[in-house]
């Protein structure tokens, strides 16, 4: 490794990795997975150098295993978490013989792993960290993008404190995206320091312990594409069978569904009076957000709940301006939350949007059905020809 290394606990994790975690040891654990690397970024290329120092970086994740401390952070924070689960942690660790990185793809980069999804969903975020940190790092001007992000940062916490930004409340879910850890010890040490009311916390675990504010997510895309790849089931249900396994799991706990695996109007279809009322609140991470906001209001209405009563969670590539625009919006119909990640850790002018997603269940394909178009991902051209057909059949019936 040319670089120090840059991810060093385990709990350096998304939370929504450890919720999603749980449901899939209790209730899909036989599940086989195949995951694949995506750079939408124009222009963007690996060098060979950068690709060698990825690996090595990797390599040196998958010798990481919890620590005590670490372990008893999840079982004292976490209400939601069992013991069994913990057991499971305790000795679970990542395996560098799961990954498959190599050169073959337009920005000169590939990166994929298979194993059991139990095993291989933790490996998502932790990679991407890695990837685009080797890249900023090795890119020739790390220095001057951390410079121009310390700025960054400031305009945030004083566009927070002088009302310039009214969010509400936030979280920072930048994790996967980030310029660098140092980055993100930087903006949460700054952001705690400055008492801005609005921040709740951080997606990241390590973070969360280390600064002592809560750690937020709930589920991701991954989740339902698990649930689609049940080759039981229609895939134009996925919403339903997902909600019902996260409802046996958690009950009235991590309450925050994510409507848009394959489509919001779809999932409006089985979030029904039960799931809307156990279901604290909806996450938005694709689409207008104001159309969907709108669409999940006048849903909640029509079930005859009260949308003041639940919460409308944005995380679409949000910056501090949009947030506030969002919060004067919807602000007096309902309860708002954002989860802002880019704006926060990623530097401004400079994004680098990667992704890493499940491609195949069982050696079967699965796919992200955005709301943006662009937004969605597969492998299997002909797959989603059928999906898409057969959500169509189901919303046209």
């Amino acid at each position: 490794m040319k670089l120090n290394p840059i991810v060093n606990s385990l709990l350096d994790q998304d939370l929504y990795k450890f919720s999603m975690g749980q449901c899939i040891m209790h209730q899909h654990n036989n599940k086989s997975s195949h995951w694949g690397f995506k750079c939408r970024t124009p222009d963007v290329k690996f060098t060979a150098e950068m690709v060698d120092e990825i690996k090595d970086q990797i390599a040196h994740y998958c010798t990481l295993t919890y620590k005590k401390d670490e372990l008893e952070y999840l079982k004292e924070k976490l209400t939601w978490i069992r013991p069994d689960y913990v057991d499971f942690l305790k000795f679970w660790h990542p395996c560098f013989e799961d990954i498959e990185i190599g050169t073959d793809a337009p920005c000169g980069l590939t990166v994929d792993f298979r194993g059991t999804e139990s095993d291989i969903q933790y490996y998502e975020t932790p990679i991407m960290a890695i990837v685009c940190e080797v890249y900023y790092r090795m890119g020739g001007n790390y220095d001057n993008l951390f410079a121009e992000y310390k700025n960054q940062v400031a305009d945030i916490i004083d566009g927070l404190k002088s009302g310039r930004y009214t969010v509400g409340c936030f979280s920072e879910f930048g994790f996967r995206r980030r310029l660098s850890f140092e980055a993100q010890d930087y903006f949460m040490n700054e952001i705690t320091k400055a008492n801005i009311p609005a921040f709740m916390g951080t997606s990241d675990v390590y973070f969360a312990k280390k600064y002592n504010v809560k750690a937020a997510g709930t589920m991701a895309h991954q989740f339902g594409m698990l649930i689609q790849g049940n080759q039981e089931i229609n895939p134009a249900y996925t919403n339903k069978y997902m909600l019902e396994s996260w409802v046996k799991e958690y009950g009235t706990e991590n309450g925050i569904a994510l409507t848009d695996t394959i489509g919001t109007n779809v999932f409006l279809r089985d979030f029904d009076k039960k799931f809307a009322t156990l279901f604290s609140g909806v996450r938005h991470d694709s689409g207008d957000p104001i159309e969907w906001g709108e669409k999940m209001l006048a849903h909640y209405r029509k079930l005859g709940i009260d949308p003041k009563t639940k919460t409308l969670l944005f995380s679409d590539s949000l910056s501090f301006a949009k947030a506030t625009n969002l919060y004067n919006y919807f602000n007096e119909k309902s309860k708002v939350a954002f989860g802002i990640g880019g704006a926060c850790l990623s530097p401004k002018g400079n994004e680098l949007n990667i992704v890493i997603k499940l491609l195949e269940v069982d050696g079967n394909p699965v796919a992200k059905i955005s709301d943006t178009p662009g937004k969605g991902m597969c492998r299997d051209a002909e797959y989603v020809d059928w999906l898409t057909r057969t959500i169509a059949w189901r919303m046209a019936h």
